[in-house]
């Protein structure tokens, strides 16, 4: 059985909190600003498929997709995601609820959970903001 316990540990173990910065062209477009995003995934073998499944049910937000792996030495994977602005406050108060325990991926959750209000309130579009996420985003993964 799937439930918050289980969500956590598998996160702990599996998942994975990110930012994206990108950088736009403006010779193209001069009102182009940085592109930044946070993203949640929890990536596992095409046979646990089912697990993700649960996690999702249990969750009631994100999706799951096939990705085809490249690489000689990995399998072909699901992952399950979290990308829309709705579902990620709703990752952010479950983990606020049920804390994660390993003090990294704790410490990346907090890094994307500021981040991710950040973009929400669009910090990004300010010189300022992209500063502090670009601050942010380098502590992460450490």
């Amino acid at each position: 059985m799937v439930d918050a316990s289980y969500i956590v540990g598998l996160t702990d173990g599996e998942g994975c909190f990110y930012v994206n910065l990108t950088e736009r062209d403006k010779a193209k477009n001069p009102k182009a600003h940085i592109r930044a995003k946070s993203h949640f995934y929890i990536k596992l073998r095409a046979d646990d498929l089912t697990v993700l499944e649960k996690v999702r049910k249990f969750l009631r937000f994100g999706f799951i997709y096939f990705q085809k792996e490249k690489r000689k030495n990995h399998s072909a994977c699901y992952r399950f995601e979290v990308n829309s602005s709705v579902d990620k406050l709703k990752l952010i108060e479950f983990f606020n609820r049920y804390p994660l325990h390993s003090p990294k991926k704790k410490r990346d959750f907090e890094i994307f959970s500021q981040i991710t209000r950040m973009i929400i309130d669009r910090d990004h579009f300010a010189q300022e903001g992209i500063n502090k996420i670009r601050q942010l985003k380098s502590s992460m993964h450490r």
